[in-house]
């Protein structure tokens, strides 16, 4: 397989640079100065082994793709950056290239299915730190992530079996699923909490807040008669075979990730904003999960400092 990369920062920049080291053919879609710093001297993939400088294709385009009978997207952007990707591929690439959603969230599969007929989900299981152009951080090692894959709505064909053979060689964790998305709603429940750890101050009440989105999470998941894996089962799935680095401090997720960065926007709506989406469409109230993101909605429009709200406040009001 040769595989294109689409959004090439925490996520697929960790990806795209462990296929790349391990010899297979990537090309690597980024923008801005992260695209900037990738072709002045390479995409660095900081893994606990030491630096790795990937000299991999990069383009901010699909348009400059070479485009072959094997090649496999891996679209990696935010959930909320999907749209514009996916016009991209969609003026660029054949309607029967295989699109791999490695993406949190739910909704980016319906809307690559639309578009493309061979649509895959993942469900990343990925530490990783993406702050600095050019440069990307592994947060675990030696294995960097657990990535399942099935095809979209359910099922596996040969392009699961091709992928998830890439990426064990590639030194990532990866077996095929044929309800992958069942996996993809428990890991949904878990990132219920990034809204939390993006916006307010750490500490009890945070910790509160993030407890009740979840459970909020669960109970409109349940109504709405969604398959969701167990959260014995995906404990049983992570084992230990995510080993944080001792050698990196914890700093936060993918939301904290984009306030940190100052970028203007965040995935929120795609997270907590899924459950407040299920909840309207079964008349079922959330506001635990819309106060989580009416608060970082808020914080990422105005530029406002990470982890700087109180959760106590919230809770009152709640």
């Amino acid at each position: 397989m040769r595989y294109v990369v689409y959004g090439a920062g925490a996520v697929g920049g960790v990806v795209g640079g462990h296929l790349h080291l391990a010899g297979r053919a990537v090309t690597l879609v980024a923008r801005g100065e992260h695209l900037a710093a990738i072709r002045a001297r390479g995409l660095t993939l900081d893994a606990g082994d030491g630096r790795h400088r990937v000299d991999a294709p990069a383009t901010d385009s699909a348009a400059d793709v070479e485009w072959t009978d094997d090649t496999v997207v891996l679209l990696a952007v935010k959930s909320h950056q999907a749209a514009a990707a996916l016009a991209d591929l969609r003026a660029h690439a054949s309607a029967d290239v295989p699109v791999v959603c490695l993406t949190n969230g739910v909704a980016t599969e319906l809307a690559v299915l639309r578009l493309f007929a061979r649509t895959y989900a993942v469900c990343v299981m990925l530490p990783a730190t993406h702050l600095e152009p050019g440069v990307v951080v592994a947060s675990c090692h030696p294995t960097p992530a657990i990535l399942d894959i099935g095809r979209f709505p359910g099922g596996t064909d040969a392009t699961t079996a091709a992928v998830s053979a890439d990426l064990r060689a590639a030194r990532i964790e990866s077996v095929e699923r044929e309800d992958i998305m069942a996996m993809k709603r428990r890991k949904l429940v878990m990132n219920l909490g990034n809204g939390v750890d993006a916006s307010f101050v750490e500490g009890e009440e945070a910790d509160r807040l993030a407890e009740l989105a979840q459970a909020e999470g669960e109970q409109v998941l349940a109504a709405a008669g969604a398959t969701v894996v167990s959260a014995e089962e995906d404990r049983a799935r992570r084992g230990s075979i995510l080993v944080r680095r001792p050698d990196l401090e914890r700093r936060g997720g993918s939301t904290w990730q984009s306030l940190t960065r100052a970028t203007g926007d965040s995935e929120i709506d795609y997270l907590a904003g899924e459950v407040v989406l299920q909840g309207r469409l079964l008349g079922l109230p959330t506001p635990v999960n819309e106060a989580v993101v009416a608060a970082t909605r808020r914080l990422a429009a105005t530029g406002g400092a990470p982890r700087s709200l109180d959760a106590g406040a919230v809770l009152a009001a709640l």
